[in-house]
This record gives C-alpha cells, sequence and structure tokens, in this order.
C-alpha cells in the first residue's frame, strides 16, 4: 500500500491520509504505529521488498566480479517490481537519512559502492590504498538509470564494457575525490564558492 503511492505518485505525496485513504481506515491508525511517514515508509520496505530478501554483502574475491553483481543489482532493481534502488536513487539526493534507511533495510542495492568491497580490492592489490569510492558513486547508477529512461542496453555485455571501461579505470586512478559521488549518501552540495565563474 506504501509502496504503491510511492510507486504512483512519488515521494512527496506520500501522507498519512492518503495511505488512510486506501487502507480504509483512520490516520489516527497509522499515527499510532509511525511518528512520521519516513518511519512509515521503512516498514514497508522492511515488511515488502526486504522482508527475508535483503541482500548479503558482496565478496567474490575479485573487484570486477563484485562490481557486476553490484551493476546487476541495481540493473534488476530499477525494472518493474523492483522499486528499493528507485527510492534509494531519489533519496539520495532528496533525502540523505531516508536513502540509508532504505540501503539498511535492503541490504547493498548497488546504488553505493560498500567499503567492504573497497577494503577486499586494496588487500589483493587491485586498487591502490587511497582508492575511492566517487567514481562509482558519481557515474554507475546515473549512467544505468539514464539509459533505462531512454531505452538504451543496460545487460550484462553493457554493465561489462561499463566495469572495465570506465569504472574499474576510474577506481585505479586513485586519491581521494574532493567531493562525494552523488549516490553515495552524502553528496557534496552545491555552493556559492563552487559555482562561482560558471554563470
Amino acid at each position: 500500500m506504501v509502496l504503491d503511492v510511492v510507486a504512483e505518485l512519488g515521494l512527496d505525496k506520500l501522507t498519512f491520509e492518503e495511505v488512510a485513504r486506501r487502507a480504509r481506515c483512520s490516520k489516527t491508525t497509522l499515527y499510532r504505529r509511525w511518528r512520521t511517514t519516513k518511519d512509515m515508509l521503512v516498514a514497508a520496505i522492511k515488511a515488502g521488498p526486504a522482508a527475508g530478501n535483503a541482500a548479503g554483502p558482496v565478496d567474490t574475491d575479485s573487484l570486477r566480479e563484485d562490481l557486476l553483481v553490484l551493476l546487476g543489482r541495481l540493473e534488476a532493481s530499477m525494472d518493474v517490481g523492483g522499486p528499493v534502488s528507485l527510492l534509494l536513487l531519489q533519496a539520495a539526493i532528496e533525502d540523505l537519512d531516508l536513502g540509508h534507511h532504505i540501503e539498511a533495510s535492503a541490504g547493498p542495492t548497488g546504488a553505493r559502492l560498500p567499503d567492504n568491497v573497497v577494503q577486499a580490492a586494496i588487500s589483493r592489490g587491485e586498487l591502490p590504498a587511497d582508492a575511492d569510492p566517487f567514481a562509482y558513486e558519481e557515474v554507475a547508477g546515473a549512467v544505468l538509470l539514464v539509459r533505462k529512461l531512454t531505452g538504451l542496453a543496460t545487460d550484462q555485455a553493457y554493465r561489462a564494457l561499463l566495469v572495465d571501461a570506465v569504472l574499474i579505470p576510474a577506481l585505479r586512478h586513485g586519491h581521494r575525490a574532493p567531493q562525494h559521488g552523488i549516490f553515495s549518501g552524502s553528496p557534496t552540495p552545491t555552493t556559492a564558492t563552487s559555482t562561482k565563474g560558471h554563470a
């Protein structure tokens, strides 16, 4: 019910009034269980898409395979019937706290590059010690989402090309990025200083 409202109307239209109307119950009943619509949404995710299906940690003993697994999860979740990652992608921009809750409830969705994947790759010598997840968290979700919306390929062959030609070379570049990626959970906001001279 809650996820239906979000899927049909968007996060900003999720209200106790709309859920109560569809559930044919009083708003008071909902207020007794949840303080905010955010609490209600997280509960719906835990009871729905994440119920007993939370994706486990990614650990294939290979950075390339780890990235392919993450991209596969992200791509699959963008299809009809997989709303969790789409919620996370939107929440990562609009509501960072909600994004953290969704990722914690659903497990690694592929929108972010888990720290265990980065650290394992560093320990295997696949990435430099100062590797930063910026390239993945800035590019992967955005590219797949745009290609989905425009009807372009996001299949296994494309995802392998994205990993081999873009993500791994960028991650191997090393050095801490001066900003956080858009799907990192803490993207760097636009400031007056950063936009000076670009008006």
